[in-house]
């Protein structure tokens, strides 16, 4: 699975948060947020089928907004 999202994150603590969030909540392989990117890019790579959905509501229950990158 391969997933890209827009996010609202903006900070260095706020993305590694995130990340630590996810990869300890699903098996990934890579997740990574360019806060360099107007859209706050968050991407993941996962071995194993996860709903678009499922890491929307996840990353939004964290407190950020995400929506899937078109």
């Amino acid at each position: 699975m391969l997933g890209i999202f827009r996010t609202n994150i903006t900070t260095v603590q706020d993305r590694n948060n995130v990340i630590d969030a996810i990869s300890a909540q699903f098996t990934v392989n890579a997740c990574s947020v360019d806060l360099e990117d107007c859209d706050k890019v968050l991407r993941i790579v996962s071995p194993q089928s996860l709903a678009e959905q499922t890491i929307i509501d996840f990353v939004t229950r964290l407190g950020f907004n995400c929506a899937i990158l078109d």
